[in-house]
């Protein structure tokens, strides 16, 4: 009964859970950007039906867990999501969506279940990622030594700051602290992608935005022996939070989910 109140517990502290539905087929969780929190993706279950149950990933150092410290690397990171997870993956076939640094975060998590565990997601769902094997160039960007207002700058040219949230500086102090450590987290990620072998065979959807940058996700098919699909759509780095695409993206997932067979 103890160890069945911490579970619960930690469950309740690294994820978002706004619907539950313990009769779902499926569980798809999703992994947020840089800097994010769960507020955009929870919300994502209202527009899923009752056969699958969304939740999304709450790391240390953000939202109700604010106090607690950031964790420094990517396997601590992958550590502290199997953990606590594993029991509900092994018992339900789930799928994993990330976005941006969430997509990174996801393929480790997901690698790390395939590797210790024989465990696989059913679909991959990748938003504005390189391929975790040619992303080089993106973890050497000298994020340590940027000012808060480089950074600033950076997220609201991309559109990753609400409107409603730019004349509070409290906020906005600690969404770029957020991001930084999870950066940093992100410049500890090595995937060396051997010659022969692919690590997934799930199906992986890659989706991207047409006006945000060019992102390498040919490469995906690289890491899976099943089919791997490519979506752009219309809209920057975070066209995901657009109404149209948010309910294309819903209603795309659902469909492959349903077509996995779960």
């Amino acid at each position: 009964l103890v160890l069945c109140c911490f579970f619960f517990q930690e469950m309740e502290k690294l994820v978002a859970c706004i619907h539950k539905r313990p009769d779902a087929l499926c569980r798809l969780i999703c992994f947020p950007w840089a800097g994010g929190g769960t507020l955009q993706l929870a919300q994502w279950s209202r527009l899923f039906s009752d056969s699958i149950q969304v939740t999304c990933i709450r790391l240390p150092g953000r939202e109700t867990r604010h106090k607690e410290p950031f964790l420094k690397d990517m396997t601590s990171v992958v550590n502290e999501v199997t953990n606590v997870l594993l029991k509900d993956l092994k018992e339900k076939p789930f799928a994993f969506f990330g976005h941006s640094f969430g997509s990174y975060v996801s393929f480790a998590v997901a690698l790390h279940l395939k590797e210790k565990y024989g465990l696989e997601p059913v679909h991959l769902f990748m938003s504005a990622g390189h391929a975790p094997h040619v992303i080089r160039a993106l973890q050497s960007l000298p994020v340590s030594e940027a000012k808060d207002e480089e950074i600033l700058a950076g997220l609201q040219a991309l559109g990753g700051i609400p409107s409603g949230l730019l004349h509070n500086a409290d906020i906005l102090k600690q969404m770029v602290l957020t991001f930084r450590e999870d950066y940093r987290v992100l410049q500890t990620f090595l995937f060396e992608k051997a010659e022969m072998n692919s690590p997934f065979s799930c199906d992986i959807t890659c989706f991207n935005g047409s006006d945000d940058e060019v992102h390498d996700v040919q490469a995906w098919q690289e890491l899976t022996s099943g089919d791997t699909s490519f979506y752009e759509l219309p809209g920057g780095h975070f066209y995901l939070l657009e109404p149209s695409n948010e309910s294309f993206l819903t209603k795309h997932i659902t469909r492959c989910i349903e077509n996995a067979g779960v």
